[in-house]
């Protein structure tokens, strides 16, 4: 055998292989002698080389019978080799005699048209291989060798780094106010600025997709609602935060809803709502359904029905132009397979894991709204506010969010039009105006309507904005300093200022009233309360 082996040029595998189990005959063979004769214990070598250890291979040094393994590891590595390339040639030919015939079958012909072409357009890369190389193999050693360079990149970059674990969103225990409606639901609720007695106004704002009652104008001072007598009332929509679900919810209950909240806390005069994003919804409903308890409405990059029959194709090819894939997924499933949101819900912001606020709202942001979002006071407030919006862990209130957005609200923009008086008098212009625009347009709420929007925004686009101002003629538009989502709304306290200024004029502070007025007014508001939660 070790002849054969020192020849190497016409052994086979089966020779390898007879080697090493001759070769492990002799390796026992010598153990077996070497525990015989016990040794030396200052003879070292003879100990370790020719009758310990490694036992008596060959005559010689020890040197010689450490090449002699090396030997036979390579023949043994060398041999698998080529048992597996056999193997593997073995199975090539067993496929290809399984797959006689599959080409002229439908499904094979369409495969192979469709790898035929995929061929033709890259047949041009093999003009970068060797002319002497097979195309298929080539190009299969060099997948091989990619896929296993990115094997070893992933795993070299995994024990260089290490994995920092998602942050866990912190529910805090249940704190809110809350007040029961006439159908017998609770509504948690948060007041900010001046008190009802001393309020100049009053403002309700429903909140928008994955928010809460927390929102409201994010980052407005305390100082600014008292220094213009503003009274802000912020509530959970139903099954958000701490607010009972409604059992058959729509945009005409969200309206009820703010008129009931209203009327139970107290508010007797008219008010204003607020509505930002997806909030604009429920502030297009309170404007449909209860306008003659509205002062006015302060719209923030409101959000229109993507799906609306007055879209014209311009505005449709610029709204969704702009939104993310993700978002536009997002809204063919709420119109078309709702059931469906409900897998990524729980993927998101119902993992129980704190995310970015682009990642789960399916956002483009601007740099200015990147900044902000680094700013921890801006971190803080969106934590807090999602956390309290899944504090139920329910996706259907979300998934009835998002369903609303895009189906039939029940009225369109164009019924909202700001309220003009006839021009002339008499039967003639009476005549007239039955054909005009000017008449349809005294329907609708008469009260002012502004609407805001970043100087660029790439979240609501600029032509959803054009779409309310073509459908609302007489609401006011206005531009903060700020681009996409947040940066000209949330923690700026020159835009609230600005905004402040453009609804209710210079400031005058809260209202003074006489202590004798407060106490009247108290008693009347709790008579009133005995008297509804008696009859309810």
């Amino acid at each position: 055998m070790a002849s054969a082996r020192g020849g190497g040029g016409g052994m086979t595998w089966q020779d390898e292989v007879a080697s090493l189990v001759d070769t492990g005959i002799r390796y026992r063979a010598g153990v077996a002698a070497a525990e015989e004769e016990e040794p030396d214990a200052g003879d070292l070598g003879g100990r370790v080389f020719e009758s310990g250890y490694y036992g008596v291979f060959e005559e010689g040094t020890g040197a010689a019978a450490e090449e002699s393994l090396k030997e036979q590891l390579t023949g043994f590595v060398m041999a698998t080799g080529e048992m597996l390339r056999e193997l593997g040639r073995g199975c090539w030919d067993i496929a290809q005699q399984s797959l006689e015939g599959v080409e002229e079958t439908y499904v094979g012909k369409k495969v192979k048209e469709h790898w035929t072409a995929a061929s033709q357009r890259l047949e041009f890369l093999n003009e970068y291989l060797p002319e002497d190389r097979d195309p298929v193999h080539a190009w299969s050693v060099i997948v091989g060798v990619l896929l296993l360079a990115l094997l070893a990149v992933s795993v070299n970059s995994g024990n260089e780094t290490s994995v920092e674990l998602p942050k866990k969103l912190y529910i805090s225990p249940p704190s809110a106010s809350r007040i029961q409606l006439l159908d017998g639901r609770y509504v948690a609720y948060q007041e900010k600025g001046v008190p009802a007695e001393s309020a100049r106004f009053c403002m309700i704002a429903p909140h928008s997709f994955l928010s809460s009652r927390f929102a409201g104008i994010p980052g407005v001072k305390e100082s600014l609602l008292e220094e213009f007598g503003v009274r802000l009332v912020t509530y959970d929509l139903p099954g958000f935060g701490e607010s009972d679900p409604h059992p058959s919810r729509n945009l005409n209950s969200s309206a009820m809803d703010i008129l009931h909240l209203a009327n139970a806390l107290g508010v007797t005069d008219k008010f204003w709502v607020v509505g930002y994003s997806g909030g604009a919804m429920h502030a297009w409903a309170a404007v449909r359904y209860i306008p003659d308890r509205l002062a006015g409405v302060a719209m923030f990059a409101p959000m229109a029905n993507p799906y609306d029959s007055n879209l014209n194709k311009e505005e449709i090819h610029k709204i969704w132009d702009k939104w993310t894939m993700k978002r536009k997924l997002m809204f063919v499933l709420a119109r078309r397979i709702p059931s469906l949101l409900s897998y990524f819900y729980h993927k998101s912001f119902l993992s129980g894991e704190y995310g970015q606020p682009e990642k789960w709202l399916s956002l483009s942001l601007g740099k200015k709204d990147k900044s902000l979002l680094e700013e921890p006071t801006f971190r803080e407030f969106w934590e807090k506010d999602v956390s309290e919006s899944v504090r139920q862990g329910n996706p259907k209130p979300f998934m009835e969010e998002s369903v609303l957005q895009v189906s039939n609200w029940g009225f369109s923009l164009a019924d909202l039009q700001v309220h003009k008086q006839h021009q002339g008098q008499g039967l003639l212009s009476w005549l007239k105006s039955l054909y005009s625009q000017a008449e349809h347009e005294r329907a609708g709420f008469p009260g002012p309507i502004h609407i805001w929007q970043g100087m660029d925004d790439n979240v609501v686009p600029p032509s959803m904005t054009d779409f309310a101002r073509r459908m609302i003629p007489g609401a006011t538009l206005h531009r903060l300093l700020g681009d996409g989502h947040f940066s000209y709304f949330c923690f700026c306290d020159d835009c609230h200022r600005q905004i402040f200024s453009a609804l209710f004029g210079t400031p005058q502070g809260p209202l003074m009233i006489e202590p004798e007025v407060i106490q009247s007014l108290t008693e009347e508001y709790i008579e009133e309360e005995t008297t509804l939660h008696n009859s309810t």
